[in-house]
């Protein structure tokens, strides 16, 4: 199993990368779904995010409206950071849950990692490749407004509360540029998919020969 972690900073295209990975045969973990899923009553995680922040960031089922909780730590940096001391743990742990029943299962393929603070969190260095999608910062801050209904200083909130897109193509193995069209985003996809694939396959004859 190749273990790949993708991210991207908000509004870059990483949710549609990660589709495209997962058309192409790649077995996809979207954390922000795992977050969801935590999100809601019951949970553990759900419990501690209701005592940090009040049950005003509720919705009507007394699930976490990710709405109201956001309006709140994207203009509070300490609450954010509070939030993600709170949360991140979990997710990582569920993650890691869902890799290793894979395990279990006998998957040889390639994992993807979904996951937008991968980098912040340090997760990036538990994976064996890591991607970056990134886009021109024009068409990302456009995109932001558009999508949430923000406006300019709320949507520049939202891009500063992460860390520089520069700086988590650093330390990438792959970047992916979503500033162009939708076939020009697929074949960088399609290229870096062949290119795991290829990886996967000399990593395993090589601890083939080993044994």
């Amino acid at each position: 199993m190749l273990q790949v972690g993708l991210t991207g900073n908000i509004a870059t295209g990483k949710s549609h990368a990660s589709g495209v990975f997962a058309e192409l045969g790649a077995h996809v973990i979207d954390a922000d779904a795992i977050v969801h899923e935590l999100f809601l009553p019951g949970s553990a995680t759900h419990a501690k995010v209701v005592a940090a922040f009040g049950k005003e960031i509720l919705a009507a089922d007394n699930s976490v409206n990710r709405k109201i909780l956001g309006e709140i730590v994207f203009r509070l940096p300490p609450r954010r950071l509070l939030l993600n001391a709170l949360v991140h743990p979990d997710v990582v742990a569920e993650v890691m849950r869902r890799v290793f029943t894979l395990a279990e299962q006998g998957f040889k393929g390639i994992v993807i990692i979904d996951a937008a603070l991968l980098v912040e969190s340090g997760f990036y260095r538990m994976q064996d490749r890591l991607i970056v999608v990134n886009c021109d910062p024009a068409l990302q801050l456009a995109r932001i407004m558009s999508r949430y209904g923000l406006s300019a200083e709320d949507a520049r909130l939202r891009i500063a509360a992460q860390m520089p897109a520069q700086e988590k193509v650093k330390l990438a193995h792959y970047t992916i540029d979503t500033s162009g069209t939708y076939g020009s985003t697929r074949e960088q996809i399609e290229t870096i998919f062949r290119d795991l694939v290829l990886y996967t396959h000399e990593r395993r004859n090589l601890e083939a020969s080993c044994m």
